[in-house]
């Protein structure tokens, strides 16, 4: 069984800073892509950032000048480091990792909220 467990997240202030991470626990699997989501109160998720293993990155219009996508292979970790933040980015993060053999694991998201 897999598990992705996020962590970072938080209460900020405007303009503040978060960094989060994601690392799976369980059995272990190859990963090709890894992502953020975001779902914020009374909305759909998301999509905020994806990073191939290659290191090619995707982000969502919204958060190209500000949130910044990263992974370390070595230790199947996914970051984001989210600058500037903004109450509207206020909700759940979600990430995910990709499996060479098929198939999307998502962790089960952890809460950011930016205070005005």
């Amino acid at each position: 069984q897999v598990q992705l467990v996020e962590s970072g997240g938080g209460l900020v202030q405007a303009g503040g800073s978060l960094r989060l991470t994601c690392a799976p626990s369980g059995r272990p699997f190859s990963i090709t892509r890894m992502g953020w989501y975001h779902q914020a109160p009374g909305k759909q998720r998301e999509l905020v950032a994806t990073i191939s293993r290659s290191g090619t990155k995707n982000y969502a219009e919204a958060a190209k000048d500000r949130f910044a996508i990263s992974r370390n292979n070595a230790h199947n970790r996914v970051f984001l480091q989210m600058n500037n933040l903004k109450p509207e980015d206020t909700g759940v993060y979600y990430c995910t990792m990709d499996s060479y053999a098929g198939g999307t694991y998502w962790g089960q998201g952890i809460q950011v909220t930016v205070s005005s």
